[in-house]
């Protein structure tokens, strides 16, 4: 009993722990953007997160989070609990990238987080001009006013377009424009794209959706597979360890396929 008790007084703690405010500021900023396994379902469970991070996801105090407010903080999971408001946010990719990055990338400096990501969302509520859109606009410009560069967009979505067939048809040219506009209007004319092919889906037409997303082949556009990964019992959202995973896995890509821009 006494030993349950301490677990769940830690779990509490881990949950409620205030952010640490830090008078820093990014040099290398990573949009984190989509719908849920994005924003991060790891470890949670019936509306709750139990609280424990695994050693890829652990804070450091160069890798720091933009919160709803445009503050800069030290960075830690959930990343998404004041951005994908009204849901459960635990473990996703976005820790795991940033340490990874960290951990490969000698010229990456103090990395800055910008979690944009909301559950549920299909591709055409963030179409230019939506309410999403201009969230992610705003965050991401905010997030470079004090000289910091956005390095890339991190963009994991669809599973909400596999219901119907006309959202998984229009999927590709919906993602296409969707590239150009935010490249457009962050005025980063080739600033990367790096997209995750679907694990999974809320309906049928998940390979419709998968395919689209596997034929893009815009100009600094990269897209890594999460099929395979497992799931948690409700088919639909990355376990843990497949939130760590794919991180990693994105963080590869970012350094093999763009880390020369660093340099830049």
């Amino acid at each position: 009993m006494a030993i349950s008790r301490l677990l769940w007084l830690f779990v509490v703690c881990q949950i409620f722990r205030p952010s640490l405010a830090t008078d820093l500021h990014p040099t290398d900023i990573f949009i984190l953007a989509g719908q849920s396994n994005m924003a991060g379902r790891g470890g949670t469970d019936n509306g709750k997160w139990n609280g424990i991070i695994p050693p890829q996801c652990r804070p450091n105090p160069s890798i720091l989070r933009l919160s709803a407010q445009l503050k800069w903080e030290v960075a830690r999971d959930p990343l998404h609990a004041d951005i994908d408001v009204g849901k459960t946010c635990g473990v996703g990719p976005g820790m795991a990238f940033a340490n990874g990055v960290k951990a490969n990338e000698s010229r990456i400096g103090v990395v800055g987080l910008v979690p944009c990501a909301v559950g549920g969302t299909k591709i055409s509520e963030w179409t230019r001009g939506t309410r999403l859109y201009n969230k992610l606009v705003s965050r991401a410009n905010g997030s470079a006013r004090y000289g910091g560069r956005i390095r890339a967009i991190l963009w994991y979505q669809g599973e909400s377009d596999t219901v119907w067939r006309k959202d998984a048809e229009a999927y590709k040219g919906n993602m296409e424009r969707l590239i150009g506009s935010l490249r457009s209007d962050l005025n980063i004319p080739y600033v990367p794209v790096i997209q995750v092919a679907l694990a999974s889906g809320e309906g049928r037409f998940i390979e419709l959706v998968r395919r689209a997303q596997l034929a893009i082949k815009l100009p600094n556009v990269k897209c890594i597979d999460a099929k395979g990964l497992p799931l948690k019992t409700d088919h639909l959202h990355l376990t843990t360890a497949s939130e760590v995973h794919l991180g990693l896995k994105l963080a590869h890509a970012f350094i093999t396929s763009f880390g020369y821009m660093l340099s830049n």
